[in-house]
């Protein structure tokens, strides 16, 4: 009987143990609180947020997720999710706050945000987030009511926003420029350089001046602006069998796809897909501008030059003395000696410096606030990404690099991502007129 004992008491424990074995290896004995994570700041609330959270348990898995917003001791669930099944990691949510529907008022709210798991011991994270709901759009106030800028030029706003921006900034059409904060007669303020298309016209274009505060509200403003027409060359210019074969090669060799194409082959490629490959690539490294001006005076032309080509020239290639294909021309071409001395438009920050495509070897410069200059086909490159350069410093020397018939330096003025017409930044009278009395209002 004894040892009939002892048997059972033995069979019991394993059982025990195994029991115990199987729900420490299937995690349904483990202690580990889930993760949430929000994908944005929650601090205020405007008349309608989407708030993105990720919520996440690595163990035994999410077994039910709760939001609610609490405003005057009174709750409002937004989500109460519970999950079926063991298993769920992780589940990402999007839970939208519509203060209207909720009769919420603006003043202090709290978001509480629960996770609970599948563990024995239902694990749980409580999240408590203090808001502030506020439903008031900002008030943007121009220095200025009117404007001019010239097709394929650069325009600026000063302006004043009533409370503080989570973002702001210019829409030409559909295109958005960022705007940056500074202080105007001592007091916080905005400025926005941004590039009118070269072929914009009064009635087609549209700008508007936005101002959104971090609850979310916007406000949108009409920018009255007056566009000067500019009348820009037209030529041709013919695609020799010599030009061809001189420098088709070097973009077959970087683009595998195009070997054994034929030289008019290669070339339509390079003036279409690469050239609108380089634009992304050249408004990708702009994307990011020091928020601070860093350049000062007129900017530097390229000593003793003569101008080859100008902003806004609509060239058409021929060939066999047929149109063959077309393009426009974002910079000024300007051409002296061979191989001669590059220097820095202005002060600013090298962000680029090396191939890049149908400009050959290039270098961009950043000089805050979303203006960048563009040095192209050179021969050397003489500064490095990273790089602060002052006006006037050499960075390189001109050359044939990249889609270049002959040696010269293509210079271009980038602002808000945009080519726009560099000659204005030589005119110590246009920057006086249309940035430094602006900035003085």
């Amino acid at each position: 009987m004894k040892k009939f004992s002892s048997y059972i008491a033995i069979s019991a424990a394993l059982l025990i143990g195994t029991a115990v074995a199987f729900l420490f290896f299937f995690d349904y004995l483990e202690t580990e609180n889930p993760a949430i994570k929000l994908n944005q700041d929650l601090t205020a609330v405007g008349k309608m947020k989407n708030v993105g959270i990720t919520f996440s348990d690595q163990k035994s898995g999410l077994s039910n997720i709760i939001v609610e917003i609490v405003q005057d001791n009174k709750g409002h669930i937004l989500t109460n999710e519970k999950i079926r099944s063991r298993g769920t990691k992780q589940k990402i949510v999007f839970v939208p706050i519509d203060t209207s529907s909720l009769n919420l008022h603006d003043g202090p709210a709290t978001v509480n945000i629960t996770a609970t798991d599948y563990s024995i011991f239902r694990n749980q994270t409580i999240q408590s987030i203090a808001v502030t709901i506020d439903t008031i759009p900002p008030q943007i106030t121009l220095f200025s009511t009117i404007n001019h800028a010239n097709q394929g030029g650069t325009c600026l706003i000063a302006y004043r926003i009533s409370k503080p921006a989570d973002l702001t900034g210019v829409y030409v059409n559909d295109y958005f420029t960022a705007g940056h904060k500074l202080m105007i007669d001592n007091k916080p303020s905005f400025v926005t350089y941004f590039a009118i298309p070269y072929n914009a016209s009064r009635t087609k274009l549209k700008i508007t001046v936005l101002a959104r505060d971090i609850a979310g509200n916007e406000t949108r403003i009409p920018l009255p602006c007056i566009i000067k027409e500019k009348k820009f060359r037209a030529d041709k210019m013919n695609l020799s069998e010599a030009f061809l074969q001189q420098k088709m090669p070097e973009f077959e060799a970087m683009v595998p796809s195009l070997r054994g194409k034929t030289l008019l082959e290669i070339f339509s490629y390079v003036n279409s897909e690469m050239r609108d490959e380089n634009f992304r690539s050249i408004q990708s490294i702009c994307q990011k501008s020091i928020p601070k001006t860093l350049w000062e005076g007129t900017f530097l032309r390229m000593r003793s030059a003569s101008p080859m080509a100008l902003f806004g020239d609509k060239r058409t290639y021929v060939a066999a003395g047929k149109d063959f294909a077309n393009s426009i021309h974002v910079g000024v071409d300007l051409a002296s000696v061979a191989h001669a001395a590059i220097e820095a438009t202005n002060s600013g920050i090298v962000v680029f410096a090396g191939p890049m495509g149908i400009y050959g070897n290039a270098i961009i410069i950043d000089h805050g606030m979303e203006i960048f200059s563009l040095y192209a086909h050179l021969s050397s490159i003489d500064t490095a990404v990273g790089k602060t350069v002052k006006k006037e410093e050499v960075i390189g020397h001109s050359g044939t690099s990249g889609l270049a018939g002959g040696d010269h330096l293509h210079f271009g003025i980038i602002v808000g991502g945009q080519f726009v017409n560099p000659q204005e930044w030589w005119d110590a009278h246009w920057i006086e007129d249309n940035i430094n009395k602006k900035m003085r209002i």
